[in-house]
């Protein structure tokens, strides 16, 4: 059975990403909606066209908005009145959701998934290779997806789980969560803490740098630090750091982080400020 898919923003950043994993499906009749002239070269070097947006909602099974965050419920105001009852909006980020940006429409689903990307501590690896596949998806790199149902019946998050497969392919595990639990991992885990967590590394290093230390020293030095204590604090090796160093680690925290960051960072008021200012 062929499933007609209609990607709006086909020609971005995300949608070339999905365009070039479905365009060669059998089982996807994709059309391709981008209206940026940047977006058209971009289909047009894959050998693809855009298609007027009446012409792709006509019958389309799925809906992808690989659009930017911020214009996901203005899209989703023209798009998915036009859609057909029992189709599905795919969306690839939980902020617009969580944030109550979608029109509202009850016989169509909405389903979410966003990809974990290739795992920096996973023995198979080849991130550190000549061509390494940094986001995943890509055909090289393995990956993990997360997914949520946030409207629709039981049996529409099968449907969208198997899309999410084959967009963000190859997948090796999909977790099922809530819309709500997506928004807890990104923007608070991923990018609120570790965004500004590496940021502050990357500024350390820099400032080692500038105390004298030869920088590709400083650079091999850390990246290799990564790797070794990344399997300390998550428990993948079975040797702990040295007391010396874990004291060194207890003292600093203190310098470095405020006791109360986490029922900050993660509490429902910050977390409904930075999905509104994102979506």
């Amino acid at each position: 059975m062929t499933v007609s898919v209609a990607l709006f923003g086909a020609g971005g950043k995300m949608g070339c990403r999905i365009t070039d994993q479905l365009k060669d499906y059998d089982r996807y009749d994709v059309r391709y909606v981008e209206p940026s002239d940047s977006g058209r070269e971009r289909l047009a070097e894959r050998g693809l066209s855009a298609t007027p947006e009446n012409e792709a909602l006509d019958g389309a099974d799925i809906v992808v908005l690989a659009v930017p965050d911020d214009l996901i419920g203005t899209v989703s105001e023209d798009v998915v009145p036009q859609m057909d009852s029992e189709s599905m909006v795919v969306l690839l980020d939980p902020a617009a959701a969580y944030a109550g940006k979608l029109y509202e429409r009850e016989d169509i689903s909405y389903f979410i998934t966003h990809p974990a990307h290739p795992s920096i501590v996973d023995a198979n690896s080849s991130l550190s290779g000549d061509n390494p596949d940094w986001f995943g998806g890509q055909g090289r790199e393995q990956q993990d997806v997360v997914c949520a149902l946030h409207q629709g019946p039981k049996e529409d998050y099968d449907r969208g789980e198997a899309f999410a497969r084959d967009i963000y392919a190859p997948v090796r595990r999909a977790h099922e969560l809530t819309t709500e639990q997506m928004v807890v991992l990104e923007p608070a885990l991923v990018e609120m803490v570790l965004g500004s967590c590496l940021y502050a590394i990357r500024e350390a290093y820099e400032h080692a740098v500038d105390m004298g230390v030869p920088e590709q020293a400083a650079k091999d030095f850390l990246f290799g630090h990564f790797r070794v204590e990344l399997g300390i604090v998550f428990g993948f090796t079975d040797f702990p750091f040295s007391d010396g160093a874990q004291e060194a680690i207890e003292q600093t925290k203190q310098d470095i982080f405020v006791s109360d960051w986490k029922e900050t960072v993660f509490s429902e008021e910050r977390l409904d400020e930075v999905t509104s200012e994102i979506a």
